[in-house]
């Protein structure tokens, strides 16, 4: 059985209404025209069609449908807002403001913007992941042309105060950008209280079909906004390229159904939230990175202390989520979102993303907290202080959970010195279990003097590692080296 989705803030199901719309498209009348072409009939129900939809996507942000470009996604979206921007009022002043905890929609391209000669401030946040809009009037200089916060974090759903910060950057006639894709359909948004310049949105956040998304750019800000792309004119020269129709239908549909329910929603996965929550009172050594009240509904992080990640997300095959790091797991580096907020590395690697979403229960969420509870539970028991059963044992110890590997050996020694037995205490990712699997099995009879079955390089080509487990490896090798050691000496 597949697992139960709990990761809706990586994406969403798509609605069924959603669906049936999109297919009605695809293999109708309707989705043969090119909105472009509007000599003809087909053309024009095309366009007509897709206006309909900007404008129900429009609504859901209170703006103006003829201020709503689409795009492929928040991630163009972010990139032709801040791109965009930093390249049509160059001449006028080259520095950004953004912060440590954004997307790196946000901050890959302001990183390639620092490349080619823009200056860039990074703010840090709060403990409670917050950017404070002192904090923002303090970075402004007489040349900064655009400030790009988001609205709610996608790893901790931690919520901005825009508006505020809106009044920092109009009082200075600075632009700001609002990366929105986690926010928008899961909280009330309207672009004129909030006071934003542009807005990124993103269809597969609210239950609506991947590779479509919008900017939404204020009149104020339109002129100054340069294309990453030209041909054709289209999406007020903006946004060049024939418009997919059935995905814009999917979008449009997507967001009436939202603006539907909402609040219904808001209310239903805060609950199941509340629950899967309750469930996990009473393990010790949890943190809660979620705002207490400041945050998105239905999304909790939560670091565990005395496990390693990956062990934890493999330990939990029955539902589905996130490691909530934004990191290549084999790299071993924490969430750089979690570290901005004083998060300890070694408990940044040992968090989990629960995100529910308008299609979960409550029984859902009770199995998530249980089998959380129980994975914990096991994992620090396999790292669970002491030696083995009965005396002789030769004890090493090496790593830290900050590595990724916290490894404890023991081994026994007959009076010839051979392995007799070998058993190992470990908090490390799934991998390096697997080595320490097979060591036991191998290792068992072989002389202490000469017990290698090779060293980490070999073991990463024999278990099939990612080189990235090298480091984690070779403090099961210091571990192993120091328990024969201490088994041999008199």
């Amino acid at each position: 059985m597949k697992p139960i989705f709990l990761d809706h803030a990586s994406t969403t199901p798509i609605d069924p209404t959603v669906a049936t719309a999109m297919s009605e498209v695809l293999t109708g009348a309707l989705g043969i025209g090119n909105a472009s072409s509007d000599t003809h009939a087909y053309g024009r129900d095309a366009a007509s069609a897709i206006e309909a939809a900007r404008a129900d996507v429009a609504a859901l942000i209170g703006a103006r449908a003829e201020d709503l470009i689409f795009t492929s996604g928040a991630t163009e979206s972010d990139n032709l807002a801040i791109v965009g921007v930093a390249r049509g009022r160059a001449d006028r002043g080259r520095h950004l403001v953004t912060s440590r905890t954004e997307h790196k929609a946000v901050l890959d391209p302001v990183h390639q913007l620092e490349k080619r000669g823009w200056q860039v401030s990074e703010l840090e946040p709060g403990r409670d992941g917050r950017i404070d809009s002192a904090t923002v009037a303090a970075a402004l200089r007489p040349d900064t042309q655009l400030v790009s916060i988001m609205h709610a974090n996608n790893e901790t759903g931690v919520v901005q105060d825009i508006a505020a910060i809106a009044a920092v950057c109009r009082a200075r006639d600075v632009f700001l950008h609002c990366d929105a894709a986690q926010s928008v359909g899961r909280l009330p948004i309207d672009v004129e209280s909030l006071g934003v310049d542009l807005l990124s949105i993103s269809a597969h956040k609210l239950y609506g079909p991947k590779g479509i998304g919008a900017l939404w750019v204020s009149p104020r800000v339109r002129p100054w906004v340069e294309p990453l792309m030209w041909g054709g004119g289209h999406e007020r020269g903006l946004r060049p390229g024939t418009l997919a129709t059935h995905q814009i239908i999917g979008f449009g549909r997507a967001a009436a159904r939202v603006r539907e329910q909402r609040d219904s929603d808001a209310r239903h996965v805060e609950a199941l939230a509340s629950r899967f929550r309750s469930g996990l009172a009473g393990v010790e050594g949890l943190r809660w990175n979620d705002h207490p009240v400041h945050r998105l509904p239905g999304l909790l992080s939560l670091s565990i202390e005395g496990v390693e990640g990956e062990s934890l997300i493999a330990a939990l095959p029955t539902i589905a989520v996130s490691s909530g790091a934004a990191c290549d797991s084999t790299s071993g580096e924490p969430s750089y979102v979690l570290r901005a907020q004083g998060v300890p590395t070694e408990l940044a690697q040992s968090t989990l993303r629960v995100a529910f979403g308008r299609f979960n229960t409550e029984t859902e969420a009770i199995h998530a907290s249980t089998v959380v509870r129980e994975a914990v539970a096991r994992l620090r028991a396999q790292d669970a202080p002491g030696s083995p059963a009965g005396e002789g044992w030769g004890m090493g110890e090496a790593g830290s959970l900050r590595e990724g590997a916290r490894i404890r050996c023991f081994v026994r020694l007959d009076t010839k010195q051979n392995i007799t037995a070998i058993e190992f205490r470990a908090a490390t990712c799934p991998g390096v279990w697997t080595v320490l699997d097979g060591l036991k099995r191998e290792l068992v009879g072989r002389p202490a003097a000469t017990p290698t079955l090779g060293g980490p390089r070999d073991w990463v080509r024999r278990f099939n590692l990612p080189t990235e487990k090298l480091g984690r490896l070779f403090r099961v090798e210091d571990a192993l080296g120091a328990a024969l050691k201490s088994a041999g000496e008199p």
